[in-house]
């Protein structure tokens, strides 16, 4: 049985700090603007934890594999 999944990536190119909110954003598809509002807005409500959970998924996310060039000598 073949389980086809989308993974989760940090990007590199649309990030602001770390790129969660970016990578999450394109994960699932919607604007990187949202999801750091969003962000942002629990902060406020949940104090530290979106914190947390930010530092967490920074630490153990990867970052996205950048596509490998095309080498004309090989």
């Amino acid at each position: 049985m073949e389980t086809n999944y989308k993974p989760l990536y940090r990007t590199d190119a649309d990030r602001m700090v770390a790129g969660v909110c970016a990578g999450l954003a394109k994960y699932i598809d919607m604007d990187p603007s949202i999801i750091r509002l969003v962000t942002v807005l629990l902060f406020f409500v949940t104090g530290p934890g979106i914190f947390v959970a930010y530092l967490i998924m920074a630490l153990i996310v990867p970052i996205e594999p950048k596509p490998e060039a095309q080498n004309p000598l090989v």
